[in-house]
């Protein structure tokens, strides 16, 4: 448009559009835009209600007789007296724009639960625990395994087998898993599903009263409590893991042996390869050290093996989250979310809690 506007005194009009192929009817309507249009107020249909008609339709409503009924009830009522006022869609229209339309009954409002983002830095940090069932002997029999899980380090700080779920075994689990691995007030969070022993409350004094913080999934969301249910599914495809249990101390035998195993032995994938008590003991860094040099050494005795270059150092994560943000990278969230205490220590604890009479198997690994 501006070549043309420079153009047009020189050739003409017509043809300066013509050589810039721009429309004549865009050229002259820049040269005279149009005036702004002035702001009318949109004209009532004719087949509205006058402002007269839309009170009494109000006060109708409003009237004793009517205050309690539907305007549906209303219209129907006042038809059969011989009274029209509206139809029933105007009545909700008026009574809409008067801000009285709602839910008359005091219904259930299901509040509007947010995903828990969790963060763990280093061991005792944040455990996540659990219960599942193993199969009994005969139908409809199942033993209870409860287990405390260290989040960051996957190790496996307190298990339990039972013949029932229950609020004071859980209690006692975690008082006795929480005094084993020494957790100061303020230190630790514990994080769960929504089950009954969760919830209970001798649970939730026990955690108040050592300054722990717990958190819970959201309802019917299967994915905010991923390491227990992870856990639970490396329990359940070990080799040895039977079809069924033929007793409490089947059950009890089976996880006598699994537990120091998965702690000592196994070595996880999200570990680099280290077992949980090695990470847990603080011990991963240089265990990682280790396995560079034996590579490094390698490497240069024969290069021509390692395809892509020479070894580089392995690294732990850093921070371990439950439901990470979505629009920050890992690392900004962790540096927004630091709280700059210090890592707490970690003690090693013995083998096995001594049983009472109603705890039936009580066990934090070493």
């Amino acid at each position: 448009m501006a070549a043309a506007a420079e153009l047009a005194p020189q050739v003409g009009t017509a043809a300066a559009c013509r050589a810039l192929a721009v429309p004549r009817a865009s050229w002259y309507r820049r040269l005279q835009p149009a005036a702004p249009r002035a702001c009318t107020q949109r004209r009532p249909p004719p087949r509205a209600l006058a402002p007269v008609e839309r009170q009494a339709a109000l006060d109708t409503l409003h009237s004793e007789r009517f205050v309690d009924r539907a305007p549906a009830q209303v219209c129907a009522t006042l038809l059969e007296e011989g009274t029209y006022l509206c139809s029933v869609r105007t009545m909700y229209r008026i009574l809409g724009e008067a801000t009285e339309v709602r839910e008359r009954r005091a219904q259930l409002r299901h509040p509007r639960y947010e995903a828990p983002q969790l963060l763990a830095t280093g061991p005792n940090q944040l455990w996540s625990w659990d219960i599942t069932k193993l199969l009994g002997p005969t139908k409809w029999v199942y033993y209870y395994l409860y287990v405390l899980l260290d989040v960051f380090s996957r190790f496996v700080v307190g298990w339990l087998v039972a013949e029932r779920e229950s609020a004071e075994l859980a209690r006692r689990l975690l008082a006795e898993s929480a005094a084993r691995q020494g957790i100061e007030p303020g230190q630790l969070t514990v994080h769960s599903d929504r089950g009954g022993p969760m919830k209970s409350q001798p649970v939730a004094g026990l955690l108040a009263t050592l300054g722990i913080t717990k958190t819970h999934s959201r309802p019917h969301v299967s994915n905010d409590n991923p390491f227990s249910e992870a856990h639970f599914k490396t329990v359940k495809y070990h080799p040895h893991f039977p079809s069924h249990f033929g007793s409490l101390e089947d059950a009890l035998a089976f996880c006598r042996h699994f537990f120091p195993w998965y702690n000592h032995e196994h070595r996880h994938s999200a570990l680099a390869w280290l077992t949980p008590a090695s990470v847990h003991a603080g011990q991963g860094a240089e265990l990682l050290r280790r396995r560079h040099q034996v590579l490094t050494a390698a490497y240069q005795a024969h290069p021509e093996r390692f395809v892509h270059g020479a070894p580089r150092l392995q690294d732990l994560p850093q921070a371990v989250w439950i439901n990470p943000p979505e629009k920050t990278t890992p690392q900004e969230a962790l540096q927004a979310l630091r709280t700059g205490r210090p890592l707490p220590g970690v003690p090693l604890v013995d083998d096995r809690l001594t049983p009472s009479t109603d705890l039936i198997e009580l066990q934090t690994a070493h």
